[in-house]
């Protein structure tokens, strides 16, 4: 008896030793980063990159770099928004950052939101995207196979040309406008009286450049950026059409990560959002004066009659279609 109770605490501490001596050499298993690819189209100091940088600097921080963001600007991997669409659809590229207008062409739902002077305000336009009814509109997408995490912003949207201010809607008639590849840009521009060019924003400068297209239409922040002062005399604040954007996200790959991880995007695209409409919407006022500086003539536009013009855009909508007409009553309604 004696012999067995003296070997009870040997054996403990022989197992002690054996296995402190596992864990110190034993081979440290190391998980691979998590690298997912985010692309847009803009320029590097345009505000898409600084809401991308944002949404990578949120997701990064929030997963303490398991999951690393690599941006793509600057039309790397596609000059037009539907290829960048296609690519998070088919898995290609996991994230992107997209205008809205281009989504049309995989969810024809999204043409409600290119509507001329669908909000009375941005803030307005924020609530309602913000809201239940944008959430309905970022759902949508899975139907495409694609997740909208969030609604950013790319801005008020104003018409530039070499040709002559734009006043009032006559000094539209006969003008070559390049415009995003969505049907309602086209039937808009039609309605005033312009001669729309769907095309893609990679080509567009090239395109003013050479005479091929008169004019174009963007928010201050895209004239800047892309250099557009450089090719275009004229810039009419004509505020036609609020445009938003979406951080998108291949819905599979979203769906493969835990239920926490997922709300981490969620979460990280809208606070990036939010922060680029800030930044967007402070900088506003000091670009036109800049634009000035480069040369650009710069005039403000009663809206009214462009107003009054573009009428018939929603009714031939909602006779191709009926369903839109509920949805932007119910968009209206929102105060």
């Amino acid at each position: 008896m004696k012999s067995k109770s003296l070997n009870m605490p040997i054996a403990g501490i022989v197992m002690l030793i054996v296995s402190i001596l596992f864990w110190t050499f034993a081979p440290v298993i190391v998980y691979a980063k998590t690298s997912i690819k985010l692309a847009h189209v803009c320029t590097e100091n345009d505000i898409f990159h600084i809401q991308s940088l944002k949404f990578k600097e949120l997701v990064e921080q929030r997963t303490n770099s398991e999951i690393e963001i690599k941006i793509f600007p600057n039309k790397q991997l596609g000059g037009k928004e539907t290829d960048l669409i296609g690519m998070v659809q088919m898995g290609v590229i996991g994230l992107a950052t997209i205008t809205c207008g281009p989504i049309t062409t995989y969810d024809p739902l999204f043409g409600i939101l290119d509507m001329p002077f669908l909000f009375a305000s941005k803030d307005q336009a924020y609530k309602v995207l913000d809201g239940p009814i944008g959430e309905r509109f970022l759902n949508s997408l899975s139907k495409v196979d694609i997740k909208g995490l969030a609604f950013g912003e790319r801005g008020l949207r104003n018409v530039s040309n070499n040709l002559r201010p734009i006043t009032q809607p006559s000094d539209l008639k006969g003008i070559k406008i390049r415009v995003m590849e969505s049907p309602v840009y086209i039937e808009l521009f039609k309605a005033l009286g312009a001669n729309p060019v769907p095309m893609g924003w990679g080509d567009v400068y090239t395109a003013l450049q050479q005479g091929i297209i008169d004019a174009q239409e963007n928010p201050p922040w895209v004239i800047e950026a892309f250099k557009i002062y450089e090719v275009q005399k004229f810039y009419s604040i004509t505020g036609h059409s609020y445009a938003a954007n979406v951080i998108m996200m291949n819905e599979k790959l979203l769906k493969g990560f835990s239920s926490e991880i997922q709300q981490i995007f969620i979460d990280s695209a809208k606070e990036a959002s939010v922060y680029e409409r800030k930044v967007n919407n402070d900088g506003v006022s000091q670009i036109l004066e800049r634009l000035k500086g480069k040369g650009m003539k710069i005039n403000e536009v009663d809206s009214a009659p462009f107003q009054k013009l573009t009428e018939s855009v929603y009714e031939d909508a909602y006779k191709k279609n009926p369903e839109w007409k509920e949805i932007i009553f119910e968009i209206r309604a929102v105060k």
